[in-house]
């Protein structure tokens, strides 16, 4: 997506986000942007988003010396949605169709995502989820790929939201499921010391994609993942970061969950930004 001139905007936003979170002196500030305009302009040619911004974060760690300027935030997300846990454990308790409530209240995590912005409100969010219609819905056939696939390999995204991704593993209620995170910090995306910190082990085996995009790239990701992902009899897709690395992936198997963070994509799925959709590609 990255060939669209409003990408570089976003992109560009997010990156003076991460200057200013950083104590590094003005000039070193203007070489970092300066860098970052030689690499839009390496990347036009690659159109792709999410290696575009690992690429950005491996340039502001050579100025930071910081590997997870995110770090106190992806704590402070997840310790907000365990504190939810409970009150969204009764919601799922009292609805008369706990899948989809538990489906819901994951896909409305999705708004805790730091490139997008810092300034979301994620109970507002789930209030929206719960009584809001799907803009793309492909839950029904979800469901019954739960109910049919031999395995799962779910695809985290953000670290806060993959609270919510637990609670809707333990009610798929399904006893093989791989939950995969980063290889490394990348923005506020989900690492294995998120998914140890909330308990994820609890209710899926826990891997890791082996690259650092805030992304899924097949390509780029390491041997193990690749052995579930090409094994996996369903994958389940969290995030707008992980549909961007899958666009040209045609696979009946992907079913993609997310809210739609952005007018490029919105346009791209047909559906209005801000949206909650579960769709998957070979549906539409």
């Amino acid at each position: 997506m990255i060939s669209d001139y409003r990408c570089f905007f976003c992109l560009a936003r997010s990156f003076e986000k991460l200057l200013e979170k950083e104590s590094i002196p003005a000039e070193e500030k203007n070489k970092a942007v300066l860098d970052m305009t030689d690499l839009y302009k390496e990347y036009q040619k690659k159109q792709l988003s999410p290696e575009f911004t690992r690429d950005l974060h491996r340039i502001l760690r050579g100025y930071t010396n910081n590997p997870d300027p995110y770090k106190t935030e992806k704590r402070e997300s997840n310790s907000q949605a365990i504190n939810l846990l409970p009150e969204m454990e009764e919601k799922i308790r009292q609805s008369p169709d706990p899948f989809k409530t538990a489906l819901r209240i994951a896909i409305a995590g999705n708004v805790i995502d730091f490139a997008a912005s810092q300034d979301f409100n994620l109970e507002n969010t789930i209030t929206r989820c719960l009584n809001t219609d799907f803009a793309i819905d492909h839950s029904e056939q979800l469901e019954k790929a739960v109910k049919n696939a031999d395995s799962i390999l779910y695809l985290g995204d953000n670290a806060g939201e993959i609270v919510f991704d637990k609670l809707f593993i333990r009610n798929m209620n399904h006893k093989n499921v791989a939950y995969a995170v980063r290889g490394s910090p990348v923005i506020n995306d989900a690492t294995i010391e998120d998914a140890e910190y909330t308990g994820m082990n609890e209710v899926a085996k826990v891997i890791s994609n082996g690259y650092d995009a805030p992304s899924t790239i097949i390509q780029r990701s390491s041997d193990e993942f690749r052995n579930y992902f090409y094994s996996a009899g369903l994958i389940i897709s969290k995030g707008q970061g992980n549909l961007e690395g899958l666009l040209d992936i045609k696979d009946k198997r992907i079913f993609f969950l997310l809210m739609v963070k952005c007018n490029v994509m919105a346009e791209f799925l047909k559906v209005e930004k801000d949206s909650f959709v579960v769709f998957n590609p070979s549906m539409m």
